[in-house]
């Protein structure tokens, strides 16, 4: 099959494409600058520029381009993480509805279009998007898919919890204070924290790619829903670390603003699109996704 990748340059893309190169795919990955090899193809998202003829007739194209958002939400900030996924999606889906064979669009989205505070309720594809910033991005980011999605193009979106793998940043984030000995739970710890092993991670966007039977939002999540409490004590067993230093909420709101809410509140989310059509997990349960991550 032939994919096109934007965000090919990102942890996620750089993991997707070295899979699919070694099983035989071919990936042509979009770049912002001059292309340097004969894998790559200028695009200007910002200006919606994305020539579909120089796509040659692709099967999936897969936007995992976006800013950081473990970031201040500055006014400025907030239009940059917002436009930097909606504007790629749409570029994307624009190109899609001139192809001659209408490819499958996949674009990467958000576990916190849910809201961001959610307690015990179970989330699944079904559920309702919530409220606060990223809620909002996820709407807009989902809805640039529809131009593509009308054109007769299969579309799926991506709501993705915290990727676990050692060279993750988010991860590399979250372990720091335990491989030093001050790990402990965020905030209460009662709170579900959405999470996946990249290798799930991998094996679930080709499943979505590969499937017919998916489209629309797909949670790629654990099968398993773990708590940050349940979280902080399997790594820290992992790593032979103590967890014995809780982050208080409020320290992490002052510091965080609102971002702290994606760490501090809760999402019991699902993965229930995927495993209806078929999708098993390497790493169901929270340890062993973290003990993945570590390998």
């Amino acid at each position: 099959m032939k994919y096109v990748l934007a965000g090919a340059s990102g942890f996620l893309g750089r993991a997707l494409a070295r899979d699919l190169v070694a099983d035989g795919h071919q990936v042509l990955r979009l770049v912002r600058r001059a292309p340097s090899a004969p894998d790559e193809l200028r695009w200007d998202p910002a200006r919606g520029d994305l020539d579909p003829a120089a796509l040659d007739d692709p099967d999936v194209l897969v936007n995992l381009a976006g800013a950081n958002i473990g970031r201040p939400w500055t006014p400025t900030y907030r239009m940059t993480i917002r436009e930097s996924r909606v504007r790629t999606t749409s570029t994307l889906a624009a190109a899609a509805t001139q192809l001659d064979r209408p490819p499958v669009l996949i674009t990467q989205s958000g576990i916190g279009g849910y809201g961001t505070d959610l307690g015990d309720r179970i989330l699944t594809e079904d559920s309702d998007l919530g409220d606060g910033f990223l809620a909002d991005v996820v709407r807009l980011w989902e809805g640039a898919l529809e131009p593509a999605r009308a054109a007769g193009c299969r579309v799926a979106a991506l709501r993705t919890g915290v990727v676990l793998d050692r060279k993750a940043p988010a991860f590399q984030l979250l372990s720091l204070p335990f491989r030093i000995g001050l790990g402990g739970r965020l905030g209460p710890g009662t709170q579900y924290f959405p999470v996946v092993s990249l290798i799930d991670w991998v094996r679930a966007v080709r499943h979505v790619a590969e499937n017919d039977a998916v489209n629309g939002p797909v949670n790629i999540t654990l099968p398993t829903p773990a708590t940050n409490n349940e979280f902080t004590e399997a790594l820290a067993t992992a790593l032979h670390r103590p967890s014995f230093v809780p982050v208080p909420g409020p320290l992490m709101q002052l510091a965080l603003g609102e971002f702290a809410w994606e760490l501090l509140g809760s999402k019991r989310a699902l993965p229930t699109r995927l495993q209806s059509t078929g999708f098993a997990f390497h790493h169901p349960q929270v340890a062993t996704a973290i003990s993945a991550a570590l390998t």
